[in-house]
């Protein structure tokens, strides 16, 4: 009635992509994502015996380095692209060890498994697995893991949720 529609409130959800501990990203210990260099984001120091990176938003993938270390996702809504990065200096593995579950211009739901990896190939490398899920762009605002901060988090578990 008198031309007023209801307005569709799109709901943005960004998940645990891996079991572990939810850390904030200022207490990774490599300096290019604790400055967020990047962009602003949340990590996870996965548990010990963790394998599977899940898509921590629903949206597009978009970039997948032949080192498979890391996955571009462009949100379905609001312009939000994230990088999720799997661990650190994981790149000079050069993809040993790691397995891509998706492909680039693949639609994802959040919680879709996007990467495993060898928790063997990686402790034989002595490498740290914390994951990043980092904003790269159409997010502006500093990201508060707020009760998740410090805390053991499942995989596909909301971290961040916005309207």
């Amino acid at each position: 009635m008198f031309g007023l529609k209801k307005k569709k409130t799109t709901k943005f959800e960004v998940v645990a992509p891996i079991n572990g501990e939810c850390i904030p990203l200022d207490k990774v210990p490599d300096q290019v994502f604790s400055t967020k260099m990047m962009g602003d984001g949340f990590a996870v120091i996965p548990e010990e015996n963790a394998h599977q990176v899940v898509a921590p938003i629903t949206g597009i993938v978009v970039a997948l380095p032949d080192s498979k270390h890391a996955v571009g996702i462009a949100a379905d809504i609001q312009g939000i692209q994230v990088l999720v990065h799997i661990g650190l200096d994981t790149v000079k593995l050069q993809g040993t060890g790691f397995t891509p579950q998706v492909k680039i211009d693949q639609k994802i739901t959040a919680g879709t498994p996007i990467v495993t990896f060898d928790p063997k190939v990686m402790q034989d490398a002595g490498l740290n697995m914390t994951t990043m899920v980092i904003f790269t762009d159409g997010y502006k605002e500093s990201i508060d893991i707020g009760s998740k901060a410090m805390t053991q988090v499942t995989a596909g578990q909301a971290i961040l949720k916005q309207a």
